[in-house]
């Protein structure tokens, strides 16, 4: 075992993950936007012709321009965006940590079932609007890691922020993670500094508050039709007192109490071999703190989750140690530190974490790959 962990690389595991997580993202955002999925495609095509001014809206508008001045039908155009932001994203996170020296700690935040594994877990986390602010917040972190975060560049991304908020409403609720990324850095608070991350975003937020109207204002169906799409389901259908939904589904929502609580070691586990364990704790609690709106307002309480460990993932490679190699990587020490990340991934590869509802079942990574396809085949025969 000696033997097998000293030419273990979590690096190029790393890399592995990357490119197979990219590619699937890709693939399966193309199967939901050709069948005319409503939470997906829908969700990216909300707009201003309908009854005007309206959260998420600038998508759809801005999409209907494209389709009138290229003629290409929209699943295909809001297609294109999509794997321009999921590349962008998966490229800039493979800049940062290129020159990082891997950890088999780090290698188990990727793997945890609300990390990259959570777009294998769950279908549905593809090709969302979430995709954006990932993109900005690694191009960021890149930056402040290279040194490179001219101030032309920083006010680059308060204008994506304050456009992404245009897009979806989310943007707001992990503006945290901008602040203590830039702590972080510079270990130093800047209050003039953050003021413009949240400006970039209460602006706005204030906008859609004022003048916002309903997501369908009675035409967008027709108007959507019009252009080629025909939805049956999806965001423009959605008339559920969310709040009374959580009610009645109580029993699967405290089932997230379980992988929140496991998240919740497995943070905590990494944390200890941290030298700035401190601070990082106090940022963290207070990001999520300041996202339970969301928990609130919404019933994609895994979703929450799986945003927040994206931008944790993104946020901890800021902190690895930097090399001159591309595979670097800390030689795996059989010890009680090994043995206890070990587990962290077997447990995180064997529960699923659903987007709403059902928060903690055994339907993870290894059934999905060892035990589903084989219950498949036997119905088959």
């Amino acid at each position: 075992m000696k033997k097998l962990l000293y030419y273990f690389n979590s690096k190029i595991f790393i890399y592995l993950i990357i490119i197979a997580t990219a590619v699937f993202a890709m693939v399966f955002t193309y199967f939901h936007n050709i069948k005319s999925d409503g939470y997906i495609l829908g969700d990216w095509l909300i707009n201003y012709e309908d009854g005007g001014f309206k959260r998420r809206g600038l998508s759809g508008s801005f999409f209907f321009l494209l389709q009138d001045l290229s003629g290409f039908r929209l699943h295909y155009l809001v297609y294109g965006f999509q794997v321009i932001i999921i590349s962008l994203f998966f490229y800039y996170y493979f800049k940062l940590i290129q020159y990082k020296e891997a950890t088999f700690l780090y290698l188990s935040l990727l793997l945890s079932s609300v990390g990259f594994v959570g777009l294998f877990n769950c279908v549905d986390y593809v090709g969302k609007k979430e995709f954006i602010v990932f993109f900005l917040f690694t191009y960021f972190v890149y930056q402040l890691n290279q040194g490179t975060l001219s101030r032309i560049k920083e006010y680059l991304i308060c204008f994506g922020l304050f456009l992404a908020m245009f897009f979806h409403e989310i943007t707001l609720f992990f503006i945290p993670y901008f602040l203590i990324a830039l702590y972080l850095k510079t270990q130093k608070i800047e209050c003039r500094r953050y003021l413009k991350y949240i400006l970039a975003v209460f602006i706005p937020a204030i906008i859609i508050v004022v003048f916002g109207k309903e997501i369908n204002e009675g035409q967008s169906l027709e108007i959507l039709q019009n252009r080629g799409v025909i939805l049956t389901r999806g965001i423009f259908f959605w008339h559920i007192d969310e709040r009374q939904y959580i009610k009645d589904h109580l029993y699967e929502y405290l089932l997230y109490i379980l992988s929140f609580g496991f998240s919740v070691f497995h943070l905590w586990f990494y944390l200890k071999y941290q030298t700035n364990r401190k601070v990082l704790s106090i940022a963290l609690v207070f990001a999520f703190l300041f996202s339970l709106p969301l928990f609130y307002l919404a019933i994609d309480w895994g979703r929450w989750m799986y945003i927040h460990m994206i931008f944790i993932i993104v946020l901890f490679a800021l902190l690895l140690k930097d090399s001159e190699s591309s595979l670097a990587s800390e030689k795996l020490i059989v010890n009680q530190k090994f043995w206890i990340t070990l587990f962290i991934i077997i447990i995180s590869l064997i529960y699923r974490v659903e987007m709403s509802g059902r928060g903690f079942t055994f339907e993870g990574f290894f059934y999905r790959t060892l035990i589903a396809p084989f219950e498949l085949l036997n119905k088959m025969i």
